[in-house]
């Protein structure tokens, strides 16, 4: 694992570096592989980054779009990740239909929805074997209780190891994630975090010994390229 800290001045220094990084990963996997495979993350961070997406010139017919969490939601909801994503990016740029592949939140039950999305990717990166399939990027943000994904402390989804999708739960309410031992078989993840409410659980993610349930964004170590990029206020302790 190769891993990477930056600390941004400010968080549209941080869009602008996030920016930059996808762009330079895309151009790459297009090289190389012909099309680009991203992850997205939700919540209000990441936003920023979209709209910014959705003003460049690219090649849209060989971006392919997932999502690494979603709310156990109808699309249309106010609190869907594709969503926003759609209204910050997707619906503003020419990308195929058959290139954005969400979450099916209208199954009926969460565990039928992570099963019918895990099929999907297996399906879509031709995967039957016992490795799991390299996403380009995925995108992640971090809680301040640091969970990732939807992926949170002390619940039954960090201990799925052998599945690329499961269900978490955040009070209750059902969410369908990414397995940690997916996110981790990606080519480059990339946390964005943003506020001195994540001071702490940064502490504890970075710390030489810590409690991996506790705080899960300690279970991200990919096998390529591991990138935190945080504003001044999440990253203040590690400039000193």
């Amino acid at each position: 694992m190769n891993k990477t800290i930056e600390v941004l001045p400010d968080q549209p220094a941080l869009v602008a570096r996030a920016l930059e990084l996808i762009l330079s990963k895309l151009e790459i996997a297009i090289e190389q592989r012909g099309r680009f495979t991203i992850a997205l993350s939700g919540g209000s961070t990441p936003k920023p980054l979209y709209e910014a997406i959705a003003t460049q010139k690219l090649p849209w017919d060989k971006i392919h779009i997932f999502w690494g969490d979603e709310r156990y939601v109808p699309p249309d909801h106010p609190d869907s990740n594709e969503l926003m994503t759609r209204r910050a990016w997707l619906d503003r740029v020419d990308i195929p239909a058959a290139n954005i592949h969400p979450v099916p939140t209208l199954e009926a039950n969460p565990e039928l929805a992570a099963a019918k999305y895990e099929q999907h990717l297996k399906e879509f990166f031709n995967s039957s074997g016992v490795e799991f399939p390299a996403l380009d990027v995925v995108l992640l943000g971090m809680g301040d209780d640091a969970h990732t994904a939807s992926l949170f402390p002390h619940t039954e989804a960090l201990k799925v190891r052998d599945r690329l999708v499961t269900v978490g739960n955040k009070d209750g309410n059902h969410r369908i994630s990414f397995t940690y031992p997916f996110i981790n078989s990606a080519r480059s993840v990339i946390f964005l975090v943003a506020g001195a409410n994540k001071r702490p659980a940064l502490a504890q993610v970075f710390a030489p010994v810590a409690d991996d349930f506790t705080y899960p964004s300690r279970l991200i170590r990919p096998q390529g390229e591991l990138w935190w990029l945080l504003d001044a206020a999440a990253g203040l302790e590690l400039k000193r």
